[in-house]
């Protein structure tokens, strides 16, 4: 009924079935032959896209000023978007090549390293 009627994730499908089954061997110790025969729905095979260097290094020749600071800012430390444009001047550590990012997801801070081909621009 899930996975037919409400089209519902794999994840919440194989959760329910594992509840289930818990619930039926674990708590109330009753075995039900056919809840092992119920088939686990596949999750979906999701294959990352990630650019080459060549198709990176063409994405920044299309970039100026700012804007391209920016992106190979994110691309050279990891940073995140938001992170990136809430980086402020006192968080850059020129001296040991550091960028200490503050309140990032979770409200946790990090420090990533600075490329040093960013440096003289960041100055």
């Amino acid at each position: 009924m899930l996975a037919t009627e409400r089209h519902v994730s794999a994840s919440t499908h194989n959760r329910a079935l594992s509840a289930l089954l818990f619930l039926y061997r674990e708590v109330l110790g009753v075995n039900l032959p056919w809840l092992d025969g119920v088939n686990r729905p596949a999750q979906k095979r999701r294959i990352p896209s990630v650019l080459t260097q060549d198709e990176v290094a063409a994405l920044f020749q299309f970039l100026d000023g700012e804007m391209a600071l920016l992106a190979r800012l994110l691309y050279g430390t990891g940073m995140r978007l938001l992170e990136g444009l809430r980086l402020r001047v006192k968080d850059v550590d020129f001296d040991r090549h550091a960028i200490i990012v503050r309140e990032a997801k979770g409200n946790k801070g990090r420090v990533v390293m600075l490329p040093q081909s960013l440096a003289p621009a960041l100055r």
